[in-house]
Order: structure tokens, then sequence, then C-alpha cells
């Protein structure tokens, strides 16, 4: 077989592991193809190809030693990567999108990067995110917008767009990224592309200012779930350092998903909701998709019903603990560099100056209803079928959609509920591709699995993937 920048991930480290194709090689291919793509989406920043080469030249040497003492290599050996720009790269400029860093230069990689090199992975840039990761439109004042690869007039989606851009064109083999709001799962969902938002603790991260602020986790993006499963049995397991991270081996989740013949889907039984009962707008072509998706399920021998769990809680819930956590991040760097922010997210710091500790209380009791009663949705359904989106990728010069269906979005998060409800139960969610509009652009949809469940939710996402007849 020959490989492409476009092959699976898999197909490549199995290549390099047998020494196929050397990962100085593998690195050109995907360097060709930054060349050919990059200037015009602007996803990857930070591109540093003699860096990337040197890492590769090691990666070699170890193929080789390997191969003589029979020693094992790592999952993503030799495979070209992109950190995403908020994670902190020892030796690499990482900007978090702000002006504020333009030119900070980490002295240690942070808990998820240690992972990726660890497993071998050949890091050739960051990927491009909107400042501070705040918002699911990647643009910022350091490098620009990052535009989508299927129409470079439209958003990649956010805030790893520039990873999920990267990856739908070729630029590298996998991505990891970060997810609060929907920061894995929404730009997967605009550029065709898979982003799981796994259950809280599956990925640890550290260091962190709050190791028990919960609402974001690491993630990892991939072309296909197959891939994705490679990337994630790299990213999870305990740590030490991080004492909420869940027990489970990372071996747990590796490929294959499938076994010969086997199909997740019949049997299954799964709630199917386009709006979560009327809870947030939805585009009519992204309710088209769902439905045909609910459609695809039922056909492969799912049990589809029209149902879905009462999120009452989760708007007021995510917007205060969204907020407080900005305002203790953020706060003072804010009051120290009053015209250093993008005005949306300095609105966002601000408002959590005037939260109460009764706020904060009250969130977080209505994050355990939410669990609770998600836990107890659950025992009637193995799934939750919803949007990712509630728009197809909209206009890059755009900041946020301010219509959906006829309906005002007043600010940057509006548009995002449909997967910020999702956010506050911990339960985890994958993005899947699922369709097109009619116009040709990518929309995902969204399945939620019990917390815990990561694997399950891998096996039914491959299964969708294969009667949707995406990914491979």
């Amino acid at each position: 077989m020959t490989l492409t920048p476009d092959s699976t991930a898999r197909a490549m480290a199995a290549a390099v592991a047998a020494r196929e194709i050397s990962a100085r090689e593998l690195l050109e291919l995907h360097l060709e193809r930054i060349d050919e793509r990059n200037p015009e989406l602007n996803a990857l920043v930070s591109l540093d190809p003699e860096k990337a080469r040197a890492a590769a030249h090691v990666a070699d040497e170890t193929v080789v030693r390997a191969a003589r003492d029979g020693a094992t290599l790592g999952p993503l050996h030799g495979l070209p990567f992109a950190v995403k720009d908020t994670h902190a790269v020892a030796g690499w400029r990482t900007t978090y999108g702000s002006p504020l860093f333009a030119d900070h230069v980490p002295e240690r990689d942070e808990l998820i990067v240690e992972r990726i090199r660890g497993a071998g992975a050949v890091v050739v840039a960051k990927s491009n995110v909107p400042e501070f990761a705040a918002g699911s439109h990647t643009f910022n004042r350091v490098f620009g917008t990052t535009l989508n690869p299927h129409d470079p007039t439209r958003s990649a989606g956010g805030s790893s767009g520039g990873a999920a851009c990267a990856l739908a064109s070729g630029m590298v083999a996998l991505a990891d990224g970060s997810d609060m709001g929907g920061s894995l799962r929404n730009p997967a969902s605009f550029c065709g592309v898979v982003g799981l938002r796994p259950s809280l603790g599956r990925v640890p991260e550290w260091p962190l200012a709050n190791q028990w602020e919960t609402t974001s986790v690491g993630g990892p993006l991939a072309r296909n779930v197959g891939d994705l499963a490679l990337l994630l049995s790299a990213l999870a397991g305990p740590d030490a350092r991080a004492p909420h991270a869940l027990g489970d081996p990372g071996a747990t989740f590796a490929p294959p998903l499938l076994a010969d013949g086997a199909t997740p889907l019949a049997g299954l039984r799964v709630a199917l909701s386009p709006d979560l009962g009327g809870a947030f707008a939805v585009d009519p072509e992204v309710r088209r998709v769902v439905a045909e998706a609910g459609a695809l399920l039922a056909g492969a021998g799912a049990q589809v019903d029209d149902a879905h769990p009462r999120l009452d809680e989760a708007e007021d819930t995510f917007r205060t603990l969204r907020a407080w956590h900005f305002q203790a991040k953020f706060g003072a760097l804010l009051e120290a560099h009053p015209d250093g922010f993008k005005q949306s997210l300095a609105d966002n710091i601000r408002a959590g100056a005037h939260l109460t500790g009764r706020d904060v209380a009250r969130a977080y009791a209505q994050r355990t209803a939410l669990s609770e009663r998600m836990r107890e949705f659950f025992t009637s359904y193995d799934v939750l079928v919803l949007p990712v989106s509630q728009v197809p990728p909209f206009p890059a010069d755009q900041e946020y959609p301010t219509h959906v269906d006829g309906q005002e979005m007043a600010t940057y998060l509006d548009w995002m509920r449909s997967a910020y409800y999702v956010t506050v139960t911990g339960c985890p969610a994958i993005s899947v591709p699922a369709g097109t509009t009619r116009d040709g652009l990518p929309v995902g949809v969204q399945i939620v699995a019990p917390h815990g469940a990561d694997r399950r939710l891998l096996e039914v996402a491959a299964g969708f993937e294969a009667v949707a007849g995406v990914g491979s």
C-alpha cells in the first residue's frame, strides 16, 4: 500500500514500525502537504520543520534499536502531530492565541504533551486557537483566522479549529485538543473529522491552576474513529499528579474497535433528539442530518426513540462555572492589561467578578443533579444522539452566528448549547461525520454515553461510521 498524508494514522504507524517507510520520509510527505494547504487555511502555527526533522531522525534510530532489541514502539511512533497552541510544549512557542503571550516559550511539557511525545509522535507545529481557547471560531490577533478546508469562506470551528482543519486537509496524522463548551466537538463537526470529549478524568491534565475545576478536558481528534481510539490509548490512564484521573489504562481504548462481522448497533437503545425538547434552536439542515442519522441507526437494528433527558439547569450551570473559571484564571491578567483581550472574552471574565459563593455553590449542586439525572436516563438508553453544533459552518468573517433558525443569538456562546449542555453532565460525547448540507458543508452528530463508558462509546461511533459510509 502506498501511503499518503490522507492514509489512516494506524496504517502510517504500522508502516513505520515495519520499516516500510521511515519517520523522516513520512514527515516530508506531510511537510509537502503543509506547504500546499496551510498558506490558505492557516491551521498550523509556529511551524518548525527542522525541529520536526530532528525528532523524526531520533524516531528512526529508535525503530532500529527496537528491532535489534525486541522492544515495543509507542502507539504513535513516527506520526506527524500538531499540538494545540494552548498546551505547553517545552522549547516550542506557545501563545494561547493571545498577543500577551506572543513570544512565550515554555520550559516543560504539560502532561498531555508528555504522553504524546512519549508515545513516539513527531511534533511538527502548534494548531491555531481562538484567544485563550474562548469561543468556537478560531481567530486571534497573533496568527489570524483558520479557514474551513471544505470551503475557505467558512469557519473551521473552535477552539480546536486549527487541529480539526489540519487533520481534514492531511497536514498531520493526528492532533490533540481540549473541550469546555464544545471545543473538540464543534470543529470536528465543521471540518468533517472525529472529536471526542472524554469522560471527566479520562485524560488527566497537569499542571492546572485548579485541579478540581473540571468543565474543561483534554482529548483526541482524528480523521476516523479507529485513529481516534489509537490516540486515546496514548492519552488516557491514571497519573499521580491528577487526583481525579480514572484508573483504566490507556490500552483499554486501543483499536480494533469492531470484531470481524460484529456490529454494536443491533439492539442498541438510542434516544434521538434534535433539540432536547426545544431547549435550543437548530438550523433545518442540521436537523435533517440528525434525523437521517437516526434512520441509519434504526436500519442497522438499533431501537431508536424520540427521547431526551431533562437538562433544565444546564444553561445556568455552564454559564456560572465558565465565568467563575475565567475570572479565576484571567481576572488579574485582564486588570493588568485591560486592552489585551478580545471584547467578548473580557466581558465573560468580568461577569465572573460579580459571582458570589452562593452562585458557585448553586452551580455545583445543579451539576450534581444533572449528573444524577443522566445516570438514571442511561438505565433506559445506551446512548443519546443529538446535534454537535446547532448550525453548519458559518462565514469566517463573523465572530459567531447571530441567528439560528430565526432566533437571535445574543452572545458568542448562545449557538453552542447543544454542546455545552452535555459538558456539564460529565458524560463522554463524540462528534462523528454524519452528512452534509445541500451546499456540501460537513455536519456531525453527537453521540453521548454514560460517564466512564468511553470504550463502548467508541465502539458505537465506529459502528455508526461504518453504516454512514464515512471514515476508514
